[in-house]
């Protein structure tokens, strides 16, 4: 019996939209995960992309619990000395709810050339609207 490993020519790749309205972060953006990592699919490879495309909305009304909203805390550095900038989890659903999620998903995904590569195939929205009809994405309830 042969293991049988997917060809990137041959995968077909669906679209999926999820409402985060009242969803908790980690439990959305872990099964977000899967799908765009192709683990919810009977041929996934691991060396291979085999993940679906994810369009994510409402991403502003998304939920933690805890403190979460006031103890998270996300750093970045200017590349320069003394350039760390640190932003709440507050600080940063007022200003970009989307880059919440995305840099969750991030996390979640592998490092390197096929970890970016899955990223790009997720889109998140603020707002209910999204930019993806033409695609004709199937609402998927998590």
């Amino acid at each position: 019996m042969k293991t049988y490993m997917a060809n990137p020519d041959k995968i077909e790749r669906k679209w999926y939209v999820v409402d985060a309205a009242g969803c908790t972060l980690g439990r959305l953006t872990s099964e977000v995960a899967k799908i765009l990592r192709g683990k919810n699919k009977p041929e996934f490879t691991p060396h291979i992309d085999t993940g679906d495309y994810v369009v994510i909305v409402n991403a502003e009304k998304i939920k933690v619990t805890g403190k979460k909203m006031e103890q998270k805390i996300y750093y970045h550095h200017s590349d320069y000395v003394g350039g760390m900038k640190e932003t709440t989890l507050a600080e940063m659903m007022d200003k970009k709810p989307e880059k919440v999620i995305e840099l969750a998903v991030k996390g979640m995904l592998p490092k390197g050339p096929l970890g970016r590569s899955m990223i790009k195939k997720l889109h998140v929205y603020a707002g209910p609207e999204h930019n993806q009809q033409a695609q004709k994405p199937v609402e998927l309830k998590l």
